[in-house]
C-alpha cells in the first residue's frame, strides 16, 4: 500500500492507548486487562496495539480465531492469547505449535479437539466457556438448563489442560432498566454456582473471567483474575449516550483524516449524488471528499445530518455517500482542493466522534470501527 496523506487516512496516538491501558488497570484494581484485539484491534491495528500493551506490562490477549492468534505470534507478540470462537479442526496444529489457548464450548467440539491431541500426543491449553445467559456459545450453565456435568467431562479428557472458565455478560452496558441489571446480577450467580460445582468436585479452575468492557467499566470490582476489554482501550464505549455506572475519563485514538479533490459553485435545485435524493435550496458551493463506503462511512449514513469539520467548521454531507466520494456543503467555508477534512477527530476548537457517524448509521461504535477498510492506510503517532 501506498502510504500517504494525500486521499484519506487514518492517525492512531499511541500514547492514547497506553494511557488508556493504565486507566483502567487503575479502574479494575487487583484484576487484570485481558486486551481484547480482534478484527484488527477494532481496525487500530492489533499487532501495533499489542506491542505497545505488551511493553506495558499487559499479559494476556483475546482474538476471535485462529488467523488473527497465529498473526500475533508471527509477529513476536509472547503473552498469552485466547481464542474466543470456534478452530477449524485443520488448524488445530496451531494451538501446540504457537502455544495458544483454546476455548471449548461444547461437548462435541471438545471431544474432537481431545481426538486430534491424543493422536498427536500433545497438550492444548483451554478455557471452558460457559453461557450464562448470553445465548451464545458456551456450555449452558442456566437455572432451567444446567449443563455442569457436561463441563466436569472436559477435565476428563488427558490431552487438553484446563486453564480456564469464563462466561460473558449480555447487559453489562445496561443499568438504568432493573430488569437488565438484575439480570447481570444472576449471571454472576451462575458463573459463581460453577465456579463453586467445580471446586466441590476438586476440579481446579485457574484463570476466572466474565467481564466484557461494560462490564470492566460498570462493575469493576467483582473478584475475578482478568476482565476483557477491547473498545475501551481504544477510548471509546459502544454508545456515548449509554450512561456509566462507574465512569472513567478515556480518550479517543483513532482521528480520521480525508482530502478535498473538487470545489464547485452550483446554482439552487441541483441534484447532488446518485438518486436525486438531495436538492439544493439556494446557490451552494458544493466540495466532493476523496472517502467513501469503500473506506469505512456507512452509506447508511447519508441524509441524517451526519457533519465533518473543514477548518474547525462543521460542513453537513449531502447527497448520498458514495463508494469513494462524499459531498459536503461547504458555503460557509474558503475551502479549496486539496484542503483536509476531518470526519473523526478534532479539527480547531470542534471535535467528531465516532458516536456521531454510528448514530447517523443506526449503529454501534464497534461496528463503525470494524467497517474501516484496509485500503486507508494507518499512521502511528507519538508524542514526548
Amino acid at each position: 500500500m501506498l502510504q500517504s496523506k494525500k486521499r484519506t487516512w487514518f492517525i492512531i496516538d499511541e500514547n492514547k492507548i497506553v494511557k488508556n491501558y493504565h486507566t483502567m488497570k487503575e479502574h479494575l484494581g487487583n484484576t487484570k486487562v485481558m486486551a481484547v484485539v480482534k478484527a484488527d484491534a477494532y481496525h487500530h491495528g492489533d499487532v501495533e496495539v499489542s506491542r505497545l500493551l505488551e511493553a506495558e506490562g499487559c499479559d494476556f490477549f483475546a482474538v476471535s480465531s485462529i488467523d488473527e492468534a497465529v498473526r500475533l505470534r508471527q509477529h513476536q507478540i509472547k503473552g498469552n492469547i485466547l481464542i474466543l470462537g470456534f478452530t477449524p479442526s485443520e488448524h488445530f496444529h496451531y494451538l501446540h505449535e504457537m502455544k495458544l489457548t483454546q476455548c471449548v464450548f461444547s461437548t462435541e467440539f471438545a471431544n474432537e479437539l481431545q481426538d486430534y491431541a491424543k493422536m498427536h500426543d500433545v497438550i492444548i491449553d483451554v478455557h471452558i466457556k460457559v453461557d450464562t445467559g448470553m445465548g451464545r456459545i458456551g456450555f449452558p450453565c442456566l437455572d432451567d438448563n444446567y449443563h455442569i456435568e457436561e463441563v466436569k467431562q472436559v477435565y476428563n479428557l488427558d490431552h487438553l489442560q484446563v486453564r480456564g472458565v469464563f462466561s460473558h455478560f449480555s447487559v453489562a452496558d445496561s443499568f438504568d432498566h432493573e430488569d437488565d441489571e438484575a439480570y447481570t446480577f444472576h449471571q454472576i450467580e451462575l458463573y459463581e454456582r460453577v465456579l463453586q460445582d467445580l471446586a466441590l468436585a476438586n476440579l481446579p479452575v485457574a484463570i476466572k473471567h466474565i467481564q466484557n468492557s461494560y462490564g470492566a467499566i460498570n462493575y469493576p470490582d467483582l473478584p475475578y483474575d482478568y476482565a476483557r476489554v477491547g473498545i475501551l482501550l481504544l477510548g471509546n464505549t459502544s454508545d456515548d449516550h449509554q450512561a456509566l455506572k462507574v465512569p472513567c475519563q478515556l480518550e479517543p485514538v483513532l482521528t480520521w483524516k480525508a482530502q478535498i479533490s473538487c470545489v464547485k459553485d452550483v446554482p439552487a435545485h441541483t441534484y447532488i449524488g446518485y438518486g436525486r435524493n438531495y436538492q439544493t435550496r439556494k446557490p451552494t458551493r458544493v466540495a466532493t471528499v476523496a472517502c467513501g463506503y469503500a473506506d469505512g462511512l456507512n452509506r447508511n449514513a447519508s441524509h441524517k445530518g451526519l457533519e465533518v469539520l473543514v477548518q474547525g467548521k462543521r460542513c453537513p454531507i449531502i447527497g448520498n455517500i458514495c463508494m469513494d466520494q462524499f459531498m459536503i456543503d461547504a458555503t460557509n467555508v474558503d475551502v479549496h482542493c486539496e484542503d483536509v477534512v476531518t470526519i473523526v477527530g478534532k479539527d480547531g476548537d470542534d471535535m467528531i466522534k465516532i458516536d456521531e457517524l454510528s448514530r447517523a448509521a443506526n449503529t454501534i461504535n464497534n461496528e463503525s470501527f470494524t467497517m474501516l477498510t484496509s485500503r486507508v492506510p494507518k499512521f502511528y503517532i507519538k508524542k514526548d
